[in-house]
């Protein structure tokens, strides 16, 4: 008997042994196809250099929706489809111009009109200027000392943080909602911070909310640089009743007609179970939007390159998903979640790539602790390409309203300590992506897919 019990443990060891060294064989022919044989790199060339920029409801976004429509339809997927999805349309209009005024002297700065902003005056607005770093700040202010003047929030992403995305959540309240709080005692228009870690000359664009504002109250607002920001205060300090003019001539219009581009691959043995991969085909408008989130969209399309070149036919059904206007309303991770509601699909996984093309590094999953301990028992497989942070949080904006009763969510973690470098701003361009890191990104997403579709969730 004890024979026989030795017996069963050596058999099961040698299945273990053998899935384990099937396991890493395969991850060496994932990485070895994203390195050699990609196209992710040659997608993100003509994405940024030869579509551009891709806001929500423009010329550059349909094109872009019509290139990676065709790209992936030589893929080999059972079938590639637009998904309709009604976007809205803000344009910006002139480029902007603002300066500070002091003692009749003009200090041109650079700035940019935020998301869904209204414009100022024709002739621009000028205006006394009172900076603040929070919304308690502003209410402490009292609307005797904020009505007719200038919002100037100042409060920067903090250095203190490893994470980069955690300076960014602890600041980006004052550009979301920061003229909406300020038109509610009185400002006419305020200007922002840009979210970024270094001092530059690049203003960061981004969206902006009214809320539940009454139209007459919109008042205009804008980013400016972080070296614009700096010398602003610096300036005030010295001479509080400075004046600060701005101009913008941005217009928000009817919602447009827009598409989520989709390529479904049937799985071979539950094909009703979805894996979706996916990243935000729109991108802000002063750049092309290379890291955000072209990287995003060519690597998850080169997840199902990796796999035909391969000949790896996946066990669930694989959809890649491109999202649409995910920069200024999420309308199309909203439609695609509410059509899987309505459909009554079952998505067991959704990986999203939104923060950027470098380097990868790991995960950020949204899940039970039991998937999570199940694939945290993969990690061993990741760690020889650097891949070493599997923890839990945030996944993706994307895949957010995805609903599924049991479903792993997750985001691909690039090294996050440039990306608030380039981040909606004027320098995030396709020479801001290195290729090797950008496909490395793209091997990782595969190989997490594949150990998904081999061994399931719990």
């Amino acid at each position: 008997m004890k024979k026989n019990l030795l017996l069963s443990l050596l058999f099961v060891n040698s299945i273990v042994v053998f899935a384990q060294n099937k396991d890493e064989q395969f991850f060496k022919q994932i990485y070895n196809s994203a390195l050699t044989n990609s196209k992710c790199y040659s997608w993100l060339d003509h994405l940024s250099n030869d579509i551009g920029s891709r806001l929500s409801g423009s010329a550059g976004a349909e094109k872009a929706v019509q290139y990676t429509k065709s790209q992936m339809e030589k893929l080999g997927f059972d079938k590639v489809y637009l998904q309709e999805v009604m976007v809205p349309k803000w344009v910006r209009g002139e480029k902007e111009t603002a300066y500070i005024l002091d003692d009749k002297k003009k200090i041109i700065v650079p700035i940019c009109a935020l998301g869904g902003s209204v414009a100022t005056p024709k002739t621009g607005l000028t205006a006394e200027v009172v900076e603040v770093h929070n919304f308690d700040e502003l209410k402490a202010l009292g609307e005797d000392k904020i009505k007719g003047k200038i919002v100037f929030y100042n409060r920067p992403m903090y250095d203190g943080v490893i994470e980069s995305f955690d300076a960014y959540s602890g600041a980006v309240d004052q550009r979301g909602a920061g003229a909406r709080e300020a038109s509610k005692m009185g400002a006419v228009g305020t200007i922002v911070r840009s979210m970024n870690l270094r001092l530059d000359d690049y203003p960061h664009a981004g969206a902006q909310s009214y809320g539940e504002l009454p139209k007459d109250k919109y008042i205009p607002t804008a980013a400016i640089s972080t070296n614009g920001a700096e010398l602003l205060s610096k300036t005030l300090k010295s001479n509080p009743k400075l004046k600060f003019y701005f101009k913008q001539s941005c217009q928000q219009f009817d919602d447009v007609l827009s598409y989520n581009v989709v390529g479904e691959l049937k799985g071979t043995e539950h094909p009703e179970k979805i894996m979706v991969v996916g990243g935000h085909l729109d991108s802000w408008d002063l750049a092309d939007g290379s890291h955000d989130d072209g990287a995003g969209v060519v690597q998850s399309m080169e997840v199902m390159n990796i796999f035909r070149n391969l000949n790896y036919k996946p066990k669930n059904t694989l959809r890649v998903v491109l999202f649409m206007n995910e920069e200024n309303g999420n309308r199309g991770g909203n439609k695609y979640g509410e059509l899987a509601v309505k459909n009554k699909e079952n998505h067991i996984f959704a990986l999203e790539s939104d923060s950027g093309g470098f380097a990868p590094r790991g995960f950020s999953f949204e899940c039970d602790d039991s998937s999570f301990n199940k694939i945290n028992s993969w990690k061993y497989l990741f760690e020889p390409y650097l891949i070493h942070s599997f923890v839990k949080g945030h996944s993706g904006t994307d895949i957010g309203p995805l609903t599924s009763e049991k479903i792993v969510k997750a985001g691909l973690k690039p090294d996050s300590q440039r990306y608030f470098d380039y981040h909606h701003a004027a320098n995030d361009t396709f020479d801001a992506v290195n290729k090797r890191e950008l496909q490395l990104g793209a091997g990782t997403m595969a190989a997490l897919i594949y150990m998904i579709d081999q061994n399931g969730i719990e």
